[in-house]
């Protein structure tokens, strides 16, 4: 019984990796056509947007169902737990990413100067942050996520720098203001997507530690 629920709790882990590496690739894939103003791309990373959804919903049902019938102890409990709470945030970091890219549709089209550097490094650190959390993760590595947090003050920080050069933008010229407004949202989304890596870093440390923000649960 025992061997049967580890190899299933095996499988567990690799369908989280492999969610993972879908999110990864759909940040990287929304940056690339934001840099690029790459219509195609775009368009590839909302159509992919059902696979990470498809994705969560595979991973719910695995660990419902080890819920149900294994009885996992408390540390099993735990790392099951996490990993119900870790494909929400993935999830929404996939949706991010999709709108992220529906913003690049409307901005292939137009011409506008990038003259905000701190967008493309916001998207830079929160690639950097999601994949350094799925790491941790993969690696049972607490102090790996912990050092997620750094990061998120990092890109809060060029969020608020973002906001201040767009504005500068408009006030320049008024008819910056639509595409400005676009990429203040793209910036936003990126934001949020930092949050949400710091959301899987706490609960990294969860299924590790059975602490969850300073609180020990297990």
């Amino acid at each position: 019984m025992r061997g049967r629920f580890n190899e299933q709790l095996t499988e567990l882990n690799n369908n989280l990796i492999e969610m993972g590496a879908l999110i990864e690739k759909a940040i990287a894939q929304a940056t690339e056509a934001l840099e690029r103003r790459d219509a195609e791309v775009a368009r590839s990373v909302m159509e992919n947007d059902d696979l990470i959804d498809s994705k969560e919903k595979e991973i719910e049902a695995r660990c419902l169902n080890l819920l149900l019938r294994q009885q996992p102890v408390a540390h099993d409990l735990s790392q099951v737990s996490a990993i119900l709470k870790m494909i929400t945030d993935m999830e929404r970091i996939g949706d991010h990413a999709a709108d992220i890219s529906a913003l690049c549709l409307g901005l292939s089209g137009q011409e506008y100067i990038m003259k905000s550097e701190s967008i493309p490094k916001m998207a830079t650190a929160t690639i950097r942050m999601v994949t350094g959390s799925i790491d941790a993760f993969v690696n049972r590595d607490v102090a790996g996520a912990k050092a997620i947090k750094e990061c998120d003050a990092l890109v809060n920080a060029l969020f608020l720098v973002a906001k201040k050069e767009l504005i500068a933008l408009v006030r320049e010229e008024a008819a910056n203001g639509e595409w400005a407004f676009d990429l203040w949202q793209i910036a936003k989304y990126y934001e949020r997507i930092g949050d949400h890596a710091v959301n899987i870093a706490e609960w990294v440390i969860f299924a590790i530690t059975g602490q969850h923000k300073n609180r020990q649960i297990f």
